[in-house]
């Protein structure tokens, strides 16, 4: 089955999210440990940019795969 373009960039926010989520906390967690302060505003804004470049890679790396994957059905179809 192929996923929609549209269910593929849904997919790929939701999976962003979390791990925007999980990163935000790491940082707050881990950073300190190592001796670097960073204000919550700066914190933030990098996880927005991080969030923003993961969104489109995530999205297109599926999309890569997906036409692949429908590609080698198609062969083994014999269309």
């Amino acid at each position: 089955m192929q996923q929609t373009k549209l269910g593929s960039l849904y997919e790929s926010i939701i999976n962003i999210i979390i791990g925007a989520v999980v990163a935000f906390v790491s940082q707050l967690l881990v950073f300190p440990m190592f001796g670097i302060d960073v204000p919550l505003s700066a914190n933030l804004g990098i996880m927005a940019w991080f969030t923003l470049i993961s969104v489109v890679r995530s999205y297109v790396v599926r999309r890569w795969f997906n036409a692949k994957l429908h590609s080698a059905a198609m062969k083994l179809a014999g269309a």
